[in-house]
This record gives C-alpha cells, structure tokens and sequence, in this order.
C-alpha cells in the first residue's frame, strides 16, 4: 500500500516477507542504528524469526511492525505497532508504535510519514490507543513522538539494563 500524506516524503508499509529480515539485518548492522536498542544488530536468525512473528500478528490482529519502502523503493527499516511483550514493567497490556530506520533513511522524514500511516492504519483495526517507549536520550524518536502529537506519560528504568525510558501516549479515537 502506498499512500503520500499532504508535505510528508512518499513512503510504502507492507507487510515484512522473507527476504526482509536480510534487509532489515543488514540495515539494523550500524552502531549508530542500534545505539539505544544495545549497541550491536541481532545475528540474521533473530530477524528471519522476527519477521515471521510480524506476519502472524499481521494476519491475527490487522497490524505489525510493517516494512517501511523508502521513495527509491528500498527497505529503509521498519514501522508499525505490536502488543507490549513484557508483563513485569512498562506499558503492560498496551499495543506500542515503534519505528527503526537505516542511517541512510535518517533525516528525509521518512520515520514520521510512516508512523502516521501506522496511526491511520491502527484506527481502521479499531485499536483504540497506543504508546511509545523512547530511551530518554534518543533526541530523533522523542521528536518523532511529539510530531505525531504524542503526550509524555511516564518514564521508567529498564531492569536488566537500567535503561530510562519514556513512555508517551496517544488516543486514536475521539
């Protein structure tokens, strides 16, 4: 699906096929990318499992953490929403939007323009609101966070890297 918003780059969701986790490998293989999700890229396997697990929630609940096709029609990362996995902190029982893009994607407003068609995506399966957990120090997603109009709601350390983070929050129904 291809949609351009009024003023935003022209950018594609889909849903992530097989050859994606190589992409999404090879995008995410950046110590610059990865600097507050651990400092390194996962081995290939986690990425071929991951975007497996993507398709499945995409067919179980109408969203996912989807393929983001940059205007040159190159995978420039991912975008999209999944259920919060952890049920010991953070946003427990919350649907959470995230977005990871290639360095080469940086700074072209391809990370917003994709999460606002995740927002418009996210209202039509009905999902009714959704959070954002930010490392408080990543300065490029607290600011993607506060151009789609998320609120700031808490913060909270991670307990097994003791990592702050910040949850902000958005209502997608009136």
């Amino acid at each position: 699906m291809s949609t351009v918003l009024p003023g935003a780059p022209s950018v594609q969701l889909r849903v992530p096929i097989d050859e994606d986790a190589l992409s999404w490998h090879r995008a995410f293989d950046d110590p610059e990318v990865m600097e507050f999700f651990g400092g390194a890229s996962e081995e290939l396997s986690m990425y071929e499992e991951w975007t497996a697990r993507q398709r499945r929630l995409d067919a179980e609940l109408g969203y996912c953490l989807w393929t983001v096709l940059g205007e040159d029609g190159e995978v420039a990362g991912f975008t999209g929403a999944q259920p919060w996995p952890r049920t010991d902190y953070g946003p427990v029982g919350e649907i959470e939007i995230g977005w990871r893009l290639a360095r080469t994607a940086w700074g072209r407003g391809y990370a917003t323009a994709a999460a606002r068609l995740t927002l418009e995506r996210l209202r039509a399966a009905g999902v009714e609101r959704v959070v954002a957990t930010i490392d408080a120090a990543n300065e490029r997603s607290l600011a993607v966070a506060r151009r789609l109009g998320m609120e700031r709601a808490e913060s909270f350390t991670t307990p097994r890297t003791g990592q702050e983070v910040v949850c902000f929050r958005l209502a997608l129904t009136p």
